[in-house]
């Protein structure tokens, strides 16, 4: 998975009846466009992620 600032994370829900979360990257920490993420969250929320395999990375 690689990722550039701007790019949009979306993680969907992992059981029946949760939501899908989505949010823009406004940092990359890992090499190369990689893992780890801090996603601004469209709640407001903000937090370092490393995504797993419900999350998809959306180019700007």
């Amino acid at each position: 998975m690689n990722a550039t600032v701007g790019d949009r994370l979306l993680v969907h829900g992992k059981s029946v009846g949760e939501r899908d979360r989505s949010g823009v990257i406004v940092e990359v920490k890992g090499p190369d466009g990689g893992p780890p993420y801090m996603v601004r969250f469209d709640d407001g929320h903000t937090g370092l992620v490393f995504p797993g395999p419900d999350a998809v990375v959306v180019p700007k």
